[in-house]
């Protein structure tokens, strides 16, 4: 779970900060804020519809699978990474995994991420994260401790996102391929498509013991590092419009926007970085409409959960922060302050609100859906007919399998 201490970076020379100017702006040349596609009243309905339905209970569906102990290396880890898999595969997303060895202060322990991509030709990604790991103890009952909040909940939701909008997906899919894509009040379905979303479930943010640079996020810090000297290749549209340097996978993120330590009642949501205030903005007003149209249940006390960013925190330290220092725009989801049953064995079941697991459920798949521009109707008159069909080969699938 993630560090309450803020991250410092090193000085820089007086010279090099009269450079940020300009350095920040070709570092968003690729990176400006998209134009959301605000869904009607009516299809912001639709989405909320979306199967999976809402949750019966705190312990139905996927969270049944994950609230178990469930720390880095252990069995019942390698179960939760075996059920997560097996609901990507049903949904047929391209999987990768990231399996390796580190040390720790108990000794080595193997870990492993899992991201999903459902296309994986896409040459830009927009990534939603959270751990799977929860927090090892070495003893009895302490090792017990199963995280609901930390971060159960946040994974049960990003599989319920995958599931509701998977299908909205494929459609949108089937119509740029076979030359129908939509172009319908200024959305050009063929370019809203060249951003695909992709979901990774990180494992080892925990510390082993306490947290420090190298005892904790040992799955974010594996995957930052690998993905920044993974160079694409030539044919990627990415490297087509960049001469140098050469662009990496992490250049093929518009955003990681990481959950933690959601699912109880009243979270209170800051915004840490200014270039994604927009996005923050963006969640907070989706929250809104959908409380303004009674799609949600909130409880008594708890109208508003995003907090004004003009009253900034300071960062906290989680699995985005190795991701961050590379230079990938970041939208932090975290309640701060945490859950009062952080890193004990109250986090657990009956921590979880049910009407805030719902909410959450459904401010994500509204979000998602405006930001992928993502229209749940296949009922549209106008479409895209002034160009063939075109298809993906299997030796171009092959190559930008693992981007």
């Amino acid at each position: 779970m993630p560090s309450a201490r803020s991250f410092s970076r090193h000085p820089l020379p007086s010279y090099f900060l009269l450079l940020l100017p300009l350095l920040y702006s070709l570092c968003l040349a690729d990176h400006l804020p998209r134009t959301f596609h605000t869904l009607s009243d009516t299809h912001l309905k639709q989405i909320t519809q979306l199967s999976p339905p809402q949750w019966t209970s705190v312990t139905s569906g996927h969270l049944e699978h994950l609230l178990i102990p469930r720390p880095s290396g252990s069995e019942n880890n390698t179960l939760v990474q075996q059920y997560i898999s097996s609901a990507f595969s049903s949904l047929g997303w391209h999987e990768d995994q990231t399996p390796f060895t580190d040390d720790t202060p108990i000794g080595p322990i193997k870990f492993n991420n899992l991201i999903y991509t459902f296309d994986p030709l896409a040459p830009r990604k927009l990534v939603l994260a959270a751990h799977f790991d929860s927090k090892y103890f070495p003893t009895y009952p302490e090792n017990q401790f199963v995280g609901a909040t930390d971060s159960a909940a946040p994974c049960a939701f990003l599989l319920d996102l995958a599931e509701a909008l998977t299908p909205l997906l494929k459609e949108r899919q089937r119509r740029v391929t076979s030359g129908q894509a939509l172009l319908l009040d200024g959305l050009d379905e063929e370019e809203e498509a060249e951003t695909t979303l992709q979901i990774i479930f990180f494992d080892g943010e925990e510390a082993v013991k306490d947290w420090t640079d190298t005892d904790s996020i040992y799955g974010a810090r594996h995957l930052a590092e690998t993905w920044e000297t993974t160079f694409l290749p030539p044919s990627h549209p990415l490297s087509k419009r960049r001469y140098s340097p050469t662009p990496t996978i992490l250049n093929t993120i518009d955003v990681l926007i990481l959950l933690d330590l959601l699912g109880d009642s009243n979270p209170r949501i800051h915004s840490y970085y200014r270039d994604t205030d927009w996005l923050f903005t963006q969640m907070s007003d989706v929250d809104k409409r959908l409380r303004q149209e009674g799609l949600i249940d909130v409880e008594k006390g708890e109208e508003g959960w995003f907090v004004d960013f003009k009253m900034r925190k300071g960062m906290i330290g989680d699995d985005h922060a190795p991701f961050l220092e590379r230079g990938v725009s970041i939208l932090h989801v975290i309640s701060n302050p945490f859950p009062k049953v952080w890193h004990n064995l109250a986090d657990d079941a009956s921590a979880l609100s049910l009407p805030a697991m719902r909410r959450w459920n459904r401010i994500l798949r509204v979000f998602t859906a405006e930001y992928l521009s993502l229209i749940p109707t296949t009922n549209t008159p106008s479409q895209r007919n002034d160009h063939g069909p075109y298809s993906r080969s299997a030796d171009e699938l092959v190559r930008y399998s693992s981007i």
